[in-house]
């Protein structure tokens, strides 16, 4: 949903979930992004292996996340 801000016309999107993250999947590597204020970093890079993407779970669930967009 879409609102307008008074003050200067911008539009900005309401946050319907907060503990939501991101994932960008490509065939060699993965990018993740969760809200900023989780982590020192909102966004990494991690590749396609099993061991990696072990990493990648520990890290979501590192930053309280609850809900994965693909």
């Amino acid at each position: 949903m879409i609102k307008k801000n008074n003050k200067n016309d911008e539009e900005k999107l309401e946050i319907m979930n907060p503990d939501a993250a991101s994932i960008d999947i490509g065939s060699r590597e993965h990018y993740v992004c969760v809200p900023v204020g989780r982590d020192k970093e909102s966004v990494k890079k991690f590749s396609a292996f099993t061991h990696d993407l072990k990493e990648m779970v520990s890290w979501l669930k590192q930053c309280r996340i609850k809900a994965i967009a693909i």
